[in-house]
């Protein structure tokens, strides 16, 4: 089976050149000189593995990950914990058009941020990144609307990262009622450990609605690899929207601190409770067709020297 060879497509990943930002009015930036970490909200936090000390989360060091890790293609997506990437990730998108599709991302905390998304979209990126869990619970206002609207308008996918439970889940049926023709990947699978994720999951029941599982293993970061309990939400969550609405995501760099980039999903792979079908829609497939990776690049197996 082919989802036993690699091949796979990561769906939630981030880069940064530069991490520099205020949320919430707390700094987050790296600390200097030399090091991986970072303020984060006023503590230090390794937000890095260690052996990144210039603090750069290029596109060329993932791409190295991704060919050891035989992971073909990869979603960017972007926080507002990242700052901006907006200039990076179009010079990524670019340069390697065949292995990153990039989302931009506007700063919707400041009115008038439907003109940057227009113009995003001009520049060509082909996703627009909301982070709603980080905006005001009711971040629905004429303004999003009209910035859903012309998402639709234009075939750019939505990715959006809704507030724990079902905070936000009426408003994003809302939007899908009123844009049925958006296409929508929702991540961080519905905050899983959270209450009432499964709210989130069931949205993808709509058509156009896919969920993706960036940072599932930080969110069973205390039961740890290989993570049984994440692979029974897994389970659960396709139980109610099908194998065809799930996709992998890694939640790289931030959650290889813990674990390897290839443990981000071969706790996946090695599990005998997903059949080959299962896993191959879930690592590769649905990605494929959401985000259009047409021209995969076959990657061969790497020893270990340990091997």
């Amino acid at each position: 089976m082919e989802s036993a060879k690699g091949g796979y497509i990561d769906a939630h990943a981030h880069l940064w050149l530069h991490q520099n930002t205020i949320v919430d009015g707390s700094p987050i930036c790296q600390l200097e000189p030399n090091r991986s970490r970072s303020i984060f909200f006023g503590e230090e936090r390794q937000m890095l593995p260690p052996w990144m000390t210039d603090g750069q989360n290029t596109a060329e060091r993932f791409l190295s990950n991704m060919d050891y890790a035989q992971v073909c293609a990869a979603v960017i997506t972007q926080e507002f914990i990242d700052g901006l990437q907006n200039d990076y990730l179009e010079v990524v998108r670019r340069q390697y058009p065949e292995r990153f599709f990039c989302f931009g991302m506007a700063d919707y905390r400041r009115p008038g941020y439907l003109s940057e998304v227009e113009r995003l979209v001009e520049c060509g990126f082909k996703g627009i990144k909301i982070p709603a869990a980080r905006l005001p619970q009711q971040f629905l206002n004429d303004e999003m609307m009209q910035t859903m609207r012309l998402l639709e308008q234009k075939n750019i996918i939505l990715g959006i990262e809704l507030a724990d439970g079902d905070a936000q889940v009426g408003q994003m049926e809302e939007i899908i009622s009123e844009c049925p023709q958006l296409k929508i990947a929702i991540g961080h699978f519905g905050m899983v450990t959270r209450p009432n994720w499964m709210a989130q999951i069931r949205l993808a029941r709509h058509e156009n609605v896919y969920v993706e599982s960036g940072g599932i293993t930080w969110l069973f970061n205390d039961e740890f690899y290989p993570f049984p309990s994440a692979v029974k939400a897994i389970r659960e969550a396709a139980d109610e929207v099908g194998w065809h609405k799930l996709m992998w995501g890694s939640d790289y760099p931030r959650t290889i601190t813990a674990i390897t980039y290839r443990m981000s999903y071969d706790f996946v792979t090695k599990s005998k409770e997903l059949t080959d079908e299962q896993k191959q829609f879930f690592l590769r497939d649905n990605a494929k067709k959401l985000f259009g990776f047409n021209k995969l690049k076959a990657l061969p197996y790497i020893k270990n020297m340990s091997e």
